[in-house]
């Protein structure tokens, strides 16, 4: 490697609603890895004023919009989930500036970088928004369905209608671990998480030494 060069690998983390993503995407942030978080920007691209916003508003009505100006998510998720029609609309909507976001905070920490950089791309879309071709390799968390549905139930409150349709909303477990290189399964306890992701960890530093 020459002096002053950055090797960079890029690294996409997905996994169904509920999969415990976010807690791997923790703790590869505390080994040094630079999270890019997909639920983050899809936030970011609504907030009150945006044009994300107002296409949503215009798509699905102002009943969309909380009297504060702000997303109604819950209202939203009531009209899209279970209608797929309504749900590829609304992808159609986001999606783009979700993307665009992501790839502006790429290059951002790329060139704010000043050695080595693993960027890891939370995105919980990765395989529905075919977007595996923007990153080197796949990072799945896997748990099985059922262990999903109970958690959306216990700890987000949802009825088990309601857990069901959002898995059905999103790619199959199959679908996941179809295009995964390294799989973190997150059905053990949080010492297991840790032990497990402190290898893929290592594994990233190999790859990115590698280069």
């Amino acid at each position: 490697m020459n002096a002053g060069q950055i090797r960079v690998l890029r690294v996409g983390l997905t996994g169904g609603i509920a999969s415990g993503k976010s807690e791997v995407a923790k703790r590869l942030a505390a080994h040094g890895a630079v999270i890019i978080d997909g639920d983050l920007g899809a936030r970011v691209v609504v907030e009150p004023g945006t044009p994300g916003l107002a296409q949503v508003a215009e798509a699905f009505g102002p009943d969309v919009i909380r009297p504060d100006g702000s997303l109604d998510r819950s209202r939203l998720g009531e009209i899209v989930f279970g209608d797929p029609a309504a749900l590829a609309k609304l992808n159609g909507i986001l999606h783009p500036l979700i993307w665009a976001w992501m790839d502006d905070e790429d290059e951002a920490a790329r060139k704010a970088a000043t050695g080595d950089l693993v960027i890891v791309h939370d995105n919980p879309l990765l395989v529905e928004a075919d977007r595996t071709h923007t990153v080197e390799l796949v990072i799945v968390v896997d748990i099985p369905p059922e262990v999903q549905v109970e958690r959306m139930i216990s700890a987000r409150g949802m009825t088990r209608e309601q857990a069901e349709a959002r898995l059905a909303a999103q790619a199959s477990r199959e679908q996941r671990l179809a295009v995964a290189d390294i799989v973190i399964e997150t059905s053990g306890t949080l010492e297991d998480q840790d032990r497990r992701v402190a290898e893929v960890w290592a594994d990233l530093q190999r790859r990115l030494a590698a280069r």
